[in-house]
C-alpha cells in the first residue's frame, strides 16, 4: 500500500501552486480578457442594435404618417372627382331632358300640321265629293229611292275603307 509522505505532500501542492500560478499567467488572464472584450463587444452590438430599432421605429412611424396622409388625399381626391361627376351627369341630364323635350314639342308639331293638312285634304275631297254627288243629282231627276242609294253611296265612299 502507498503511504503518503509529507515530502510527496508538499511537492504536490507545490506543483498545484505553480501550475495555478502558470495557468492564471498563460491561460486565465487572457481567457478573461477575451470574454471581458467579447462581452464589451456584445454590449456594443446590442446597443447598436437597439439605436437602428429605434430608428425604424421612427421611420415607420413617418412612413405610416406619410401613408395616412397620402390615404386622406387620395379619399379627397375622389370625394371631389364624384362630386364633379354627379354635378356632370346631373347637367347631362338637364341637357338630354330639354332636348328630349324639344324634340317632342317638334313631333308634336309636325303631327299638328299632318293633321292640319290631311284635314285640309279631307275637306277638299269632300267637297269635291258633295259638288260631283250635286251634279249627278242635279243631271237627273231622282226619286226617293235614287236619293237613298245615292247618299248610301256617298257615305260608303266618304267612310274609311270604303273607296
Amino acid at each position: 500500500m502507498l503511504t503518503p509522505s509529507i515530502a510527496t505532500f508538499l511537492v504536490t501542492l507545490i506543483n498545484v501552486l505553480l501550475l495555478f500560478v502558470i495557468l492564471r499567467a498563460v491561460l486565465f488572464k487572457p481567457v478573461t480578457k477575451f470574454m471581458a472584450e467579447r462581452s464589451r463587444k456584445i454590449e456594443e452590438s446590442l446597443a447598436g442594435a437597439e439605436r437602428e430599432t429605434a430608428q425604424a421605429r421612427q421611420l415607420l412611424e413617418q412612413y405610416q404618417g406619410q401613408l395616412k396622409k397620402a390615404d386622406e388625399e387620395a379619399e379627397a381626391i375622389i370625394k371631389s372627382a364624384r362630386e364633379n361627376a354627379g354635378r356632370e351627369a346631373e347637367r347631362i341630364i338637364a341637357g338630354g331632358k330639354v332636348q328630349a323635350e324639344r324634340m317632342i314639342a317638334a313631333a308634336q308639331e309636325r303631327i299638328d300640321s299632318e293633321r292640319q293638312a290631311a284635314l285640309a285634304l279631307f275637306k277638299a275631297e269632300a267637297a269635291a265629293l258633295v259638288v260631283a254627288a250635286a251634279g249627278r243629282l242635279l243631271a237627273r231627276d231622282l226619286n226617293q229611292e235614287d236619293n237613298r242609294r245615292l247618299a248610301a253611296g256617298l257615305l260608303k265612299e266618304i267612310s274609311p275603307g270604303g273607296v
